[in-house]
């Protein structure tokens, strides 16, 4: 593999490390700091009454909403190694030098990593289709 190429994959992993920290609190939806009242109404303490506890939602949709979270977390991954992937391919495409091997080899990449992003976005909407059907047949 080309030096260059190394060097960029390196860049682009030490970059995705310092600011994946930073960002996944913004992707997976941080929840607020939670309150003494909310670690009793989660069980800390079995002697509240349900009266006390507020309903703010079911299991179900909790359940729903990690769900949702993770798979948007894993396609903003996937969709980012894909995209790393289609560039990466141009720039052997690029620089093959008119070698057949690797312009077979740099189309190859291409069509793959286009592959996987069309992957990536179906992959997206059987799942939001499955959960909107799994939540309104529960509820």
């Amino acid at each position: 593999m080309n030096k260059s190429i190394k060097k960029f994959l390196v860049t682009v992993s030490a970059i995705g490390a310092i600011l994946f920290p930073v960002l996944a609190p913004a992707f997976a939806g941080a929840a607020p700091a939670t309150t003494v009242a909310s670690g009793v109404c989660g069980g800390a303490n079995l002697s509240v009454t349900p009266e006390a506890c507020p309903t703010n939602g079911s299991t179900d949709t909790t359940l729903n909403n990690i769900i949702k979270t993770v798979i948007d977390l894993l396609t903003l991954v996937v969709g980012f190694i894909s995209v790393v992937f289609l560039i990466l391919g141009a720039f052997k495409y690029i620089t093959s030098g008119g070698d057949s091997g690797k312009v077979t080899s740099a189309k190859n990449t291409i069509l793959y990593a286009l592959i996987g992003l069309v992957v990536v976005a179906v992959a997206q909407v059987i799942v939001r289709v499955v959960l909107g059907k799994a939540t309104t047949s529960i509820v």
